[in-house]
């Protein structure tokens, strides 16, 4: 298990670039705290006996966006258990939904899907501590930055009697029913009820107006789909595929591209990428702007994929029509490997990290077209094959 801990280096100023132990940390990050306006009463409440949580670190270097491929994850999180707790949901919260949809424009069944993946509908908010899982991730350097910005927003919440010193989440310090960073709930919170607190546990009119007020932030579209399930020609360009490249319906019409059933794309002048979660072999998808509103709540495109899918299925849509592929799992050091080699041939796959980001699947792509393969940039068992 790799759990090595090394200098905590910031990219902004600061007073914890010299940090060594834990204890160094935490003395370096009490200042820096009270710097931006958090109490000493706070800091040392929170600060008082505190280790770091060598667990969280494995769950970092493990999440399932980057160790599960398409159907594996959408199965884990499209299944009937979860379909039926969210038609519940929404038939206990009709009216409330339908009023925020009145105010913010995210329908019903987005907002619910939202629920089902992040928290089963507020049913697991997660047990760890947050202000520990936060400064167990500051202290880390894998992202040292961001989760250190985290934890002083977490302080002030707390500061400020938004947020209680024993608050649980997820391990990375999500909260509540949305699973919401502390800088999230800061900036997009929403006292709905007007009772003088943001509750996101047990508040069911913040939880939504919280999220949807997230969503609208992030560029929702009042009336739009996510996205839809396409096919695609044989003699399809792959040059084409990727979040990237947009075109609107017509011009992916003459490229090939047909909806699921094969029956041609409606006429409209939206614009719209197309992603191959599992290769050329796997399912297709066209994704609209509300599908980059969903990547900027969680950039992984499998779980915008499967927030997509689970709120087309509780709005009565059924199944994709693509096959399912039953192809073996990559673990990270797999994924790595591929990395490794890309990189050994001269292809810039980036930092061997296990994660398979833009600039893996870039170096992938150009490596499938030079020696003759579908080119479509996919970082999978076929690929990891003729790697080795």
């Amino acid at each position: 298990m790799f759990l090595r801990f090394i200098f905590l280096v910031l990219l902004s100023s600061s007073v914890l670039a010299s940090s060594h132990s834990f204890e160094d940390f935490l003395n370096n990050l009490h200042q820096l705290a009270t710097e931006q306006g958090v109490s000493k009463a706070t800091v040392d409440r929170a600060f008082y006996q505190l280790t770091p949580n060598l667990d969280i670190l494995e769950s970092d270097r493990s999440q399932a966006e980057f160790s599960q491929n398409f159907w594996n994850y959408l199965g884990k999180r499209v299944s009937q258990y979860r379909l039926d707790n969210g038609y519940d949901t929404l038939k206990q919260n009709r009216s409330l939904l339908n009023k925020t949809y009145q105010q913010y424009g995210v329908p019903a069944h987005v907002l619910v899907s939202f629920l089902g993946l992040e928290s089963n509908y507020g049913n697991n908010t997660g047990s760890y501590s947050l202000v520990r899982s936060l400064a167990t991730l500051a202290y880390d350097p894998r992202r040292s930055v961001f989760f250190t910005s985290e934890l002083i927003a977490l302080l002030k919440l707390i500061d400020d009697g938004k947020v209680p010193l024993e608050a649980t989440g997820s391990w990375a310090g999500a909260m509540g029913a949305v699973q919401f960073m502390p800088s999230n709930v800061i900036a997009y919170g929403v006292d709905a009820d007007n009772d003088g607190k943001i509750d996101l546990w047990n508040n069911q009119a913040d939880i939504l107006a919280s999220a949807a007020n997230f969503l609208e932030h992030l560029g929702w579209n009042r009336g739009e789909k996510w996205g839809r399930e396409v096919t695609i020609s044989e003699d399809f360009n792959y040059e084409f595929v990727g979040l990237k490249t947009k075109k609107q319906l017509d011009e992916w019409q003459t490229l090939g591209i047909r909806s699921a059933n094969r029956s041609n794309l409606p006429e409209s002048s939206m614009a719209a990428s197309l992603i191959l979660p599992m290769g050329y072999k796997g399912p297709a998808f066209l994704v609209y702007q509300n599908f980059r509103s969903i990547l900027g709540w969680n950039h992984s495109t499998l779980y915008a994929l499967a927030v997509g899918h689970l709120a087309d299925r509780l709005s009565g849509g059924g199944s994709l029509l693509a096959t399912p592929i039953d192809e073996p799992l990559l673990k990270r050091d797999d994924v790595m490997a591929i990395q490794q080699t890309l990189s050994l041939l001269g292809y810039d796959a980036g930092e061997a990290d296990g994660i398979a980001g833009p600039k893996t699947r870039a170096a992938a792509k150009d490596f499938q077209k030079d020696i003759g393969m579908v080119a479509d940039g996919y970082v999978g068992y076929e690929l990891f094959q003729r790697l080795q």
